[in-house]
């Protein structure tokens, strides 16, 4: 059996970056990847990037200005290629990356824990066991499947995963959740030109964010032609004459394709956890202390599938703190984590960092408040991109910010800006004095929290 000092199951960016990393100081390394089409994770194979991607290939189809749909088809075509392209580079980028180094050794199978040092690796058939000093679990999430009558026997059921590979284009898609990844799939596939039909058990639109930013959510998405079918349980789905159809309220909707995007679930199932003690919850999330470490004092866990923030972002900074913790002078813990900024992909981009004002005002503190409507912004009129709203908590004792929910283009990178603020405890007139060059958006940044009363 051969002895390595980590192994690390899963070739996700807290896994590869931990193993580079390694590498660097001469350790052995095991890396396990269950499939050589996810070479460096969900993010670069079937999240972020390809998403994002094809977001951004809509930006390119509106400048066309294309309408037939028989146009918009093929050019849909040629953006799934290009995705392709760009994610089959950048997954054999990932995989020479470490098959490069000479101490790390890359096994493709689906692992599994025999005991706490031990992991099987099942490939083709065949068992192969491996022995680590330290093991890393890194296998992310999966798809959550709703228990539908009719889901699992219709032929038009994809995943974001899946969806991402369709060539052709859906006439009419039905996504069935209202949920961060759903809306992204929703504004872009009408920016493609799909009918979108979304549906969910929800009372409202984004119930975590501001209620006036949800709404306007809502609005916007309304007016490119989305249709939301809300306080609605799906009864069946089912197909008919070549199309699937979801059966709401006595009402059939037709759809060529159907995305599940109800949420993801840490992907545990099959590591025979049990057989090395490492404990998990009710939804088979690996439960871990604030230094990422498991219920085995030698095996540690990072990214999805240790439940919380399902973001690329997270599990590189599980990574670091982890390398302070097992390798360096332990300093980092999750609890360093205060001000995380996130962003939605519509269009245009929702971001927000830290509390909304009925969050703010829930947990005791006395609010003030800035607003500033997009159309206000001299960059959004010359870029034609007028949608949206900006908002802003303030703490009205501190002058420290609280939050910031930020709906206007570009506001994926305008939203870093307010949370480097947040971080470094800077009071809000930080910003509104701050000197932005000009065009930008974020120099709107100025009037936003200048609008604070």
């Amino acid at each position: 059996m051969k002895k390595y000092d980590a192994i690390i199951i899963g070739f996700g960016k807290g896994g590869k970056t931990l193993a580079g990393f390694l590498a660097g100081k001469g350790q052995n390394v095991a890396v396990i990847e269950k499939s050589d089409k996810m070479y460096g994770g969900t993010c670069i194979n079937v999240g972020c990037i390809p998403s994002k991607k094809l977001v951004d290939s809509t930006k390119v189809l509106k400048n066309k200005g294309l309408s037939n749909i028989e146009d918009k088809k093929n050019f849909y075509a040629e953006s799934i290629n290009n995705k392709n392209n760009l994610i089959e580079a950048l997954r054999g980028k990932n995989y020479e990356m470490l098959a490069s180094k000479d101490t790390i050794d890359i096994y493709n199978g689906a692992g599994s824990f025999v005991s706490k040092k031990v992991v099987n690796i099942h490939s083709n058939g065949e068992n192969t066991q491996i022995e680590g000093e330290k093991i890393f679990i890194n296998t992310g999430s999966t798809t959550v499947i709703p228990d539908i009558k009719g889901l699992k026997e219709s032929k038009h059921i994809y995943t974001s995963t899946t969806l991402m590979d369709l060539e052709q284009l859906p006439e009419k898609l039905v996504i069935i959740g209202a949920g961060y990844i759903g809306l992204e799939f929703a504004s872009m596939y009408s920016e493609f030109g799909s009918e979108v039909t979304v549906i969910d058990t929800a009372e409202k639109l984004l119930p975590r964010e501001d209620e006036e930013i949800a709404d306007r959510v809502k609005t916007i998405l309304e007016g490119k032609g989305i249709k939301f079918l809300l306080k609605e349980k799906i009864e069946e789905i089912f197909d008919k004459d070549g199309k699937g159809y979801v059966k709401v309220s006595g009402e059939e909707v037709e759809a060529d394709a159907i995305l599940v995007a109800i949420g993801r679930k840490p992907n545990t199932e099959g590591l025979n956890l049990e057989a090395a003690g490492v404990k998990t919850d009710e939804k088979g999330t690996v439960m871990v202390n604030e230094t990422l470490q498991t219920s085995i004092d030698n095996i540690w866990a990072m990214g999805d599938v240790k439940g919380g923030l399902q973001f690329t972002y997270i599990s590189l900074n599980d990574f670091r703190i982890i390398r302070d913790n097992v390798y360096g002078n332990g300093n980092r813990t999750v609890n360093d984590r205060n001000v995380i900024p996130y962003s939605v992909f519509i269009n245009p981009p929702l971001s927000r960092a830290g509390m909304t004002e009925s969050e703010a005002v829930s947990k005791g503190y006395e609010v003030k408040t800035g607003r500033l409507e997009a159309m206000a912004i001299p960059k959004a009129k010359i870029e034609g991109q007028t949608d949206g709203l900006l908002k802003t908590v303030i703490d009205a004792k501190t002058d420290k910010i609280l939050g910031c929910t930020l709906l206007c283009n570009t506001s994926h990178e305008m939203i870093n800006v307010v949370a480097a603020a947040m971080k470094a405890e800077q009071k809000y007139t930080f910003l509104k004095d701050m000197i932005f060059t000009h065009p930008t958006m974020s120099e709107a940044l100025n009037d936003l929290f200048g609008s604070v009363k």
